[in-house]
């Protein structure tokens, strides 16, 4: 499944529920998923690491569906080039700070 299919398919099963609660409270789930995928990480618990990225690339898809943002555009529009968008290199040079 490609960016637009999973993001299309995220609107389909979730879209009602998410514009009844609203943006910012969808938000707040995405920021939990976070959580969920940090707490994962510092487990080094690799089965739930995996199920808390798919986790919150969904809650993500559903705040774009919100937003009206095209994600798959929006990478494109970004990382289209294939360069780091700060240094335009490739890899990137920036320094860390």
């Amino acid at each position: 499944m490609n960016i637009k299919e999973f993001q299309e398919l995220m609107r389909e099963l979730y879209y009602e529920k998410d514009r009844r609660r609203g943006v910012f409270k969808t938000y707040l789930w995405f920021i939990e998923e976070l959580g969920e995928l940090s707490e994962a990480i510092r487990r080094n618990d690799a089965y739930t690491i995996r199920s808390e990225i798919a986790d919150v690339y969904a809650w993500l898809m559903s705040l774009a569906n919100l937003l009206e943002v095209d994600v798959e555009k929006a990478l494109s529009d970004k990382w289209g080039s294939g360069v780091c968008p700060r240094c335009g290199k490739k890899p990137c040079s920036c320094t860390e700070s």
